[in-house]
């Protein structure tokens, strides 16, 4: 393979975009760590500091824009624990990196932290989005909680980007359950306030579920809640457990085996299919799925952090399963076994 070389001039503050070419003399070389650049990728490169950050891939389905590391939720088995620290730079990177991405990109998404904390400086991200990727799909997470205010919900529906999706979570049809697990009081309210209000205003929201211990006993209640009370929204995602983060320090009171769930599992997807809502299993191997589910079950793990064991090398539906997290080498799920060819 060609290696990738780029000129670094004297800091600006721009992102780079590397690019393969013959090289130079005067150009270093990008690590063989790096070496899966291709045209089209954007890059931060900070000389002084001698970093580079990959911040897009023009071939990946998988690019997210991480906007802030703060939030106002500390959910028991967040991925990517909350920080304090001033990160306001980051919407100055992606600022300067959305107009290098490629129009044709299909979704990008945008994290946090909670990215609506940032106020105007989120909608001034979601503006620049517009402008510069008409065509592409972005898919927000966020808590909901901002969006209790009407007017916050309205500032996000007046930027009318044509396809803004907002995946906000909700553990329970019972508010206390729901605020522990988020470690915030008041958070169901604000959140099912903040769903409503979205759909009020014109803007898309897909419910999700991570499932363990704390969720998981009354995981049907909570579909039933939602296709009752909440039948508008475009998706629920029921989604297995990423051992990152808090996950970590609270496995032992956290960890459920999914061959454990899956008569929970099926009933919630049967109430959610019944009311004709669009239900999809995220995170869960095919080997410890009921069969009946695997319909629902999406390869959802993102490419640079997916995985697979080497017995899952001779399985028969290893090109439909979604594997495994790389965390999950802390522990793996019961029952993983490969599935004979032709199931």
């Amino acid at each position: 393979m060609t290696a990738l070389h780029a000129r670094l001039p004297p800091w600006s503050g721009e992102p780079a975009v590397l690019r393969k070419g013959d090289p130079a003399a005067s150009l270093p070389v990008l690590p063989e760590a790096l070496s899966y650049l291709a045209d089209g990728d954007v890059v931060r490169v900070v000389p002084q500091a001698g970093e580079i950050a990959v911040l897009y891939r023009r071939a990946s389905p998988h690019n997210a824009m991480l906007l802030t590391e703060r939030c106002n939720s500390r959910c028991v088995m967040c991925s990517q624990p909350p920080k304090e620290a001033d990160d306001g730079h980051l919407v100055d990177v992606w600022l300067r990196a959305i107009p290098l991405m490629a129009p044709s990109t299909q979704v990008l998404g945008i994290t946090g932290g909670e990215p609506t904390l940032l106020g105007d400086r989120f909608l001034e991200l979601l503006c620049a989005c517009r402008m510069h990727l008409p065509a592409t799909a972005l898919h927000v997470l966020s808590n909901g909680r901002s969006f209790h205010s009407l007017s916050q919900t309205r500032a996000v529906a007046a930027v009318e980007h044509p396809a803004l999706t907002f995946g906000i979570p909700l553990y329970s049809d019972l508010a206390w359950r729901h605020d522990f697990v988020v470690q915030a009081e008041g958070a169901f309210d604000q959140t099912v306030r903040g769903i409503v209000n979205l759909e009020r205003c014109g803007v898309r929201v897909e419910v999700r579920v991570v499932i363990h211990r704390e969720t998981v006993g009354r995981l049907p209640d909570l579909a039933r809640f939602i296709a009752r009370n909440l039948p508008f929204v475009e998706h629920v995602a029921l989604m297995g457990l990423e051992l990152m983060g808090f996950a970590r320090p609270n496995l032992e009171a956290l960890w459920v085996e999914p061959v454990s769930y899956q008569a929970e599992l099926r009933a919630a997807v049967n109430e959610l299919r019944y009311a004709r809502m669009n239900v999809s299993i995220y995170n869960h191997p095919l080997c410890v799925l009921d069969r009946r589910l695997w319909p629902f079950a999406r390869r959802s793990i993102s490419d640079w952090k997916n995985d697979y064991l080497p017995v899952c090398h001779t399985c028969g539906v290893k090109d439909r399963c979604g594997g495994f997290f790389a965390s999950s080498k802390l522990r793996y799920p019961s029952g993983i076994s490969p599935v004979p060819s032709g199931l």
